[in-house]
């Protein structure tokens, strides 16, 4: 980048329970195209979108991206309780043939052997392999038809309702046996959303679960270390440290390839404490080659770092007028002075950026007691161009703490006030 956290003049502030903007400075994307059908890049803090290529067009073919989603529901289960790391997964028949001379991408696997749940993850992130998916979906939801319904139910929670899901792989079904379709589909059927309902699902999986770049920005790994199924896995990604296609900074995050998706993947890389998010469908370079996708991703990424750049506005140059203070109920005192936490940065392509601020309830109160620097309120920095952000997201998010302590009231008082607010409520 250009340029590095530079302290920007607070331009405009707006303050209102729901969103307000006027006319400002244009940050519009200046790439013309990238050789891909659909691609998409995006700020992973926020979820800022700062290229936009068709991404909006659904009924993409998403292949082995689709492993981010799965990868992203057995997170989401360790998380809860119901599953181990170390549990062991039982293979089916079903997901065994499919490492039987199979052209899709697995990992061999000894007849009638268990694995581990992070070795499934590692298989599916790493060499991509589809049998290991389809493990991990019987594993959490009993088949692999409950498994999808699963994967669309989260889909639609986060804003997602044009995706067309109808297995954990990717794969089509015309390499799946046709007792294993799902319901209601034809041969032909395959994994589909749009390039931006790819980086909803990356970016959450990032913000969620950040954890995953752990594996990710491995090159090899051992699958079933000491197992009968031992083996090397090799990332399918190249543009890791040391690779054909190497980019600095990347440490993930998925590959994808069917005849109906072509060449694709979804990359991130850190550079001068910025993540950006992208995403390639069906890249063609000319080439001919699946390493389209590497190419292409590389100068999109290249793009988005020399022209994008994040400006720091430091809680001094934040004037919350306004919104000074915040209600205490039942203490001390009746009010108490709020500042924001931290620093927050915006992007954008010039230092005349102009955002706004939306503030989550600006008639909010707290209970006391409270402690000095206990964050009480938010409020969302948000740049205003035409780009905007993705679905579910507004920008950044600023904690604001209080600015003093407020010890609680005397029993009496908050007596008194539980009486008044009883009448008040009630005549």
């Amino acid at each position: 980048m250009k340029k590095l956290y530079k302290i920007v003049i607070l331009l405009l502030i707006i303050f209102s329970s729901t969103p307000s903007f006027i006319p400002s400075v244009v940050m519009a994307d200046t790439t013309t195209t990238v050789s891909a059908k659909a691609a998409i890049a995006v700020d992973a803090a926020s979820g800022k979108i700062l290229f936009n290529q068709n991404a909006d067009q659904a009924g993409q073919g998403i292949a082995s991206i689709t492993k981010l989603l799965t990868v992203y529901m057995t997170y989401k289960e360790i998380q809860a309780g119901k599953l181990k790391w170390a549990d062991k997964v039982s293979i089916s028949d079903y997901a065994y043939s499919l490492t039987q001379g199979s052209v899709a991408s697995n990992v061999a696997m000894a007849k009638g052997e268990s694995f581990t749940v992070q070795d499934l993850v590692n298989a599916c992130l790493i060499p991509s392999a589809n049998s290991a998916a389809i493990a991990l979906a019987e594993k959490i939801a009993g088949t692999e038809p409950k498994f999808v319904d699963t994967m669309t139910a989260q889909l639609k929670s986060w804003g997602v309702t044009d995706a067309k899901l109808i297995n954990s792989s990717g794969l089509n079904n015309t390499d799946l046996p046709q007792a294993n379709w799902y319901p209601g589909t034809d041969g032909t059927a395959e994994n589909t959303m749009s390039a931006k309902d790819v980086a909803i699902i990356a970016v959450h999986l990032l913000k969620d679960f950040p954890q995953v770049l752990q594996i990710t920005k491995q090159q090899t790994l051992v699958f079933d270390k000491g197992g009968a199924s031992q083996t090397d896995m090799v990332n399918t990604d190249l543009m890791l440290p040391n690779s054909t296609y190497a980019y600095s900074g990347l440490d993930g995050l998925k590959t994808g390839t069917t005849v109906l998706a072509g060449s694709c993947f979804v990359g991130t890389a850190q550079q001068n404490g910025l993540r950006i998010i992208t995403v390639v469908l069906n890249a063609d370079d000319g080439s001919g080659s699946e390493d389209s996708r590497f190419a292409v991703t590389k100068s999109l990424m290249a793009n988005i770092f020399e022209t994008w750049e994040a400006y720091q506005i430091s809680p001094a140059r934040i004037s919350l007028k306004e919104f000074k203070t915040v209600k205490v109920v039942n203490g001390k005192q009746s009010q108490v002075a709020v500042i924001p936490k931290d620093d927050v940065n915006v992007l954008a392509k010039s230092a005349n950026v102009t955002y706004s601020l939306k503030f989550s309830n600006s008639k909010i109160s707290v209970e006391a007691p409270l402690k000095k620097g206990q964050v009480v309120a938010s409020v969302t920095a948000s740049t205003t161009d035409k780009l905007g952000y993705l679905t579910g997201f507004t920008g950044h998010s600023i904690s604001l703490i209080t600015s003093s302590p407020v010890a609680k009231a005397n029993p009496f008082v908050i007596a008194w006030n539980s009486f008044v607010n009883f009448v008040n409520k009630n005549l």
